[in-house]
C-alpha cells in the first residue's frame, strides 16, 4: 500500500482541482456534525459522543491543514502530517483520560439520543467516506486525511453499539468502553502519520526498496 511504502517512489500529492472540492465538501460535513454531536453529547450526557464529536472537530481542522498545503514541499506537507497525528495523539489521550474521569460520576447517558444522532453522523461519514475513497492513498498529508475519514466511520458505527449497550443493560459502561476504544483508534491513527510523515521527512534514514 502507499501508506507503508517509501523511498523514491512517487506519491498522490492532492494537486488536484477535483481532490480539492471533494476536501471543502467533507470540511462542511464534518463542522457541521461537530456541532451537532457536540451538542447531542451534553443533552445525552453521553462520552462517546462527545469524543465522536471531537473526532469531527480534529477532522475538520486536519482537512483545513491539508487543503492549506497541498503544492507545498515535502517537508512542508510531512511537517503538518506531523503536528495532525500529534494533534490524534493529544485527543486521544484526553478521550482516555476523561472517561477515566466519568466512570467515577454518576449517571446513565441517553440511549436515545446517542442511537439517533450516532445514526446521523455515521450517514455524514460514509458520505465523507466515499468522496474521499478514490484518493486513499499518498503522501502523508493525504494518507492522513484518509485515515480520519475511517476512523469517523468506525468510530460512528461504535457509537450505535454503545447505544444499544446503554439501552440493553441500563448502565454507562457500553458508553465509556466504546469511548475507550475510540481512543485507541485515535492513537493508533497518528502513530501510522507520525511513522510515515518521518520516513518523508528523513528517507535517507530508511532503505530504498
Amino acid at each position: 500500500m502507499g501508506a507503508s511504502c517509501c523511498g523514491t517512489e512517487a506519491k498522490f500529492e492532492g494537486l488536484s482541482a477535483d481532490y480539492k472540492r471533494r476536501l471543502w465538501l467533507v470540511i462542511a460535513i464534518n463542522a457541521s456534525m461537530f456541532l451537532v454531536e457536540m451538542a447531542a453529547g451534553a443533552l445525552a450526557g453521553s462520552r462517546a459522543l462527545q469524543a465522536d464529536a471531537l473526532d469531527f472537530l480534529g477532522d475538520t481542522l486536519t482537512y483545513g491543514m491539508s487543503l492549506a498545503v497541498i503544492g507545498a514541499t515535502i517537508q512542508v506537507r510531512a511537517w503538518t502530517a506531523f503536528a495532525k497525528g500529534l494533534s490524534l495523539t493529544v485527543m486521544g489521550l484526553w478521550v482516555f483520560g476523561t472517561t477515566a474521569y466519568h466512570t467515577l460520576v454518576l449517571g446513565v447517558p441517553k440511549a436515545e439520543i446517542m442511537g439517533v444522532v450516532g445514526f446521523l453522523a455515521l450517514a455524514a461519514n460514509l458520505a465523507s467516506v466515499l468522496v474521499l475513497a478514490k484518493y486513499k492513498d499518498g503522501d502523508a498529508n493525504v494518507r492522513s486525511v484518509w485515515l480520519c475519514s475511517r476512523n469517523d466511520a468506525i468510530g460512528n458505527v461504535a457509537v450505535m453499539i454503545a447505544a444499544a449497550g446503554v439501552w440493553g443493560t441500563g448502565t454507562k459502561w457500553p458508553d465509556l468502553i466504546v469511548a475507550a476504544i475510540m481512543a485507541t483508534l485515535f492513537l493508533w491513527s497518528s502513530f501510522q502519520i507520525l511513522r510515515q510523515s518521518w520516513r518523508e521527512l528523513t528517507p535517507s534514514a530508511v532503505p530504498a526498496e
